[in-house]
């Protein structure tokens, strides 16, 4: 596709989302950290236990452990000592019962461990107020993990409670795939802090943060001015990257240099423009061996870009299957009319309450693609379809919360 090709038809969000993951493929290299390190990572391999957990029969409270053929109505048992945890526990006595804590091993012989609030004690004896379930409040061997089983799957993302069962298992060090390298570009004069008309730049610090938190290593790579010769070696000088993220420059206006420029750098365009309000002028391309996602330069309409688009590079990247689209359904707490054409993605909020046991949004926001103010309160993108013209009270709609997967 030329720079200047303005004929060619918009994509739907469907397949431009498979257009841009097209362009990246799946990180293959791999580092070798400590556990207190991963967090946030993306696992190499499939990593399986190598025991089955617990090893040894334990006890799941504090309580009594008893042999139930010991039991006779109306009869006590004697208490014959205490079990802690982190000790070797003796056999249990013919007629007898141990005292027995959370964790601690339960002694051969032992079938049952009565909680201590379902029994007295009477001096050294004790009393039970029903008879225990065999089995009850013991944790048998291998009933909480199999040996074999799987711990953690390839190109999973590392998180608090992977940590945990990673060290339970006595895993100390694991191999994961190097972050993507992703290095994001704001343009335009207008941002230009040396100038008294400046405008500050939101863009940048947005996507560098989205990207880090999707678990990419970034790289700020500052701003492109509006000049193409100037623009075209920035471009042409780039290396190390996996996916470029731009903000602007991206229109048919006569100061948007990135698709000239792109070309004239070595690189080429992919497909440009997606049927999508707002965010219309978004570009996919290709740049040595990098891919490169033009965003607007608006900056609700970048930060869209990236939910639907970047996003599911990065994932690709990583080895995963991006997320759906929209994968949750709701029901509209507004009315609202609008102009069909283009699919329209706006931010929303639960509200209160449910309509036919759904959750309801309140949308946020007056459609204006220049602001992030309605995102202050936001949870999540809704979703409309481009042939929709009214969304009444109580409509179905589809929409996609912001942490739908998290460390």
């Amino acid at each position: 596709m030329t720079a200047q090709d303005h004929s060619s038809p918009m994509l739907d969000i469907a397949a431009a989302r498979a257009l841009a993951t097209s362009l990246v493929d799946p990180i293959t290299e791999t580092e070798d950290l400590p556990l207190a390190a991963a967090l946030g990572r993306f696992c190499a391999e499939t990593l399986h236990s190598t025991l089955a957990l617990p090893r040894r029969a334990r006890a799941a409270m504090d309580g009594f452990a008893l042999r139930l053929s010991d039991l006779r109505d109306g009869q006590g048992l004697p208490i014959a000592g205490t079990i802690a945890a982190g000790a070797e526990a003796p056999d249990l006595p013919a007629g007898a019962c141990l005292r027995i804590f959370t964790g601690a091993l339960v002694p051969a012989g032992a079938d049952a461990v009565l909680p201590v609030e379902d029994c007295t004690e009477e001096g050294a004896t004790l009393r039970l107020s029903r008879r225990p379930e065999p089995g009850e409040n013991i944790r048998a061997p291998g009933s909480e993990q199999p040996a074999g089983g799987v711990l953690l799957r390839a190109h999973a993302r590392i998180a608090p409670q992977h940590v945990g069962l990673l060290a339970a298992n006595g895993i100390t060090r694991l191999r994961v795939l190097r972050r993507p390298r992703v290095g994001v570009f704001s343009t335009g004069d207008e941002l230009d802090a040396q100038s008294p008309d400046s405008l500050p730049d939101s863009n940048r610090p947005m996507l560098l943060a989205l990207a880090a938190a999707a678990g990419a290593e970034v790289t700020d790579l500052g701003l492109l001015p509006d000049d193409l010769p100037a623009v075209t070696a920035r471009l042409a000088d780039l290396r190390g990257q996996d996916l470029i993220l731009t903000s602007g420059a991206v229109s048919m206006g006569g100061r948007d240099h990135l698709r000239p420029a792109l070309i004239a750098a070595g690189g080429r365009i992919d497909g440009w423009r997606v049927a999508i309000k707002p965010g219309k002028p978004i570009l996919f391309g290709e740049l040595g061996p990098a891919a490169i996602t033009g965003l607007p330069g608006n900056p609700f309409s970048a930060f869209t870009g990236f939910h639907l688009f970047a996003a599911a590079q990065l994932a690709t990247l990583t080895g995963q299957i991006p997320p759906l689209l929209f994968p949750l359904e709701a029901r509209a707490g507004f009315d609202w009319s609008r102009k069909p054409g283009r699919g329209e993605v706006f931010p929303v909020r639960l509200a209160h309450g449910e309509i036919d046991g759904m959750p309801v949004l309140q949308r946020l926001g007056a459609g204006v693609s220049a602001t992030l103010f309605p995102l202050a309160e936001a949870e999540g993108l809704a979703f409309v379809p481009a042939e929709t013209s009214r969304v009444g009270f109580g409509a179905r709609l589809r929409w996609m919360p912001f942490v739908h997967r998290g460390v």
